[in-house]
């Protein structure tokens, strides 16, 4: 008896900082608990490719979704920034399967919506400003490997702006925001990643698609 409860208790020191029980994550998230299982298998993967201690670092992040562990990104910078909920430099298992159901594709469109919104407010202003969008429209081409003229580039900035910013304020608030994802719903076509459906214990990667196709998407 008393070797099976210092089996337990060594089970639970095992536990990774910031562990949380599956069922209880999967209570709060369009996951069932199979799928929390499958993450968290997933989670440990990335959690040990740089420092093995249970929590996925910042170079880890990068390594895992754009390949790059200290290439300056400013999207895979944001986005650890809004997955690491605690602001403590790390993502926890719970912080990990809380920010990946956003991208599920049975999350709110509206969570969807402000979660983009979130990423585009680089400068945690509450408002995306017209460096922050330009910066963001610099991001997106250069990991799509596209490369436009600084004259066009600053035409998209400039036609984006004007149409969003109805107050004529010279920046875009949460709900300017709203209204222009509700004109141009591929602004947050990337906020769904329809693999997240169908995890299973065999989950292969977690690869974060710069690009959904259309025929792929589930609103």
């Amino acid at each position: 008896m008393r070797s099976i409860a210092n089996c337990f208790c060594l089970s639970k020191a095992n536990k990774a900082p910031g562990f949380e029980e599956h069922a209880i994550l999967a209570s709060e998230t369009n996951f069932n608990v199979n799928e929390v299982e499958a993450l968290y298998i997933l989670f440990e993967q990335l959690s040990s490719s740089i420092v093995d201690d249970g929590q996925i670092h910042k170079e880890e992040f990068l390594l895992a979704l754009f390949n790059c562990s200290s290439k300056k990104n400013i999207l895979a910078e944001r986005l650890f920034e809004l997955f690491d909920l605690k602001r403590n430099g790390v993502i926890e298992f719970g912080e990990f399967v809380r920010s990946l159901n956003i991208f599920h594709p049975d999350a709110p469109e509206a969570d969807k919506i402000a979660f983009a919104f979130r990423l585009y407010d680089l400068r945690h202003t509450g408002y995306i400003e017209r460096e922050e969008l330009k910066e963001m429209v610099l991001a997106t081409l250069h990991e799509s490997e596209l490369s436009l003229s600084n004259d066009d580039i600053e035409a998209i900035v400039d036609k984006t702006l004007q149409e969003a910013d109805l107050k004529g304020d010279g920046k875009i608030d949460p709900e300017e925001w709203k209204e222009l994802v509700a004109k141009y719903p591929s602004l947050i076509k990337n906020m769904t990643l329809p693999y997240l459906r169908e995890i299973t214990l065999a989950f292969p990667s977690f690869v974060m698609e710069t690009e959904v196709p259309d025929s792929e998407l589930v609103c």
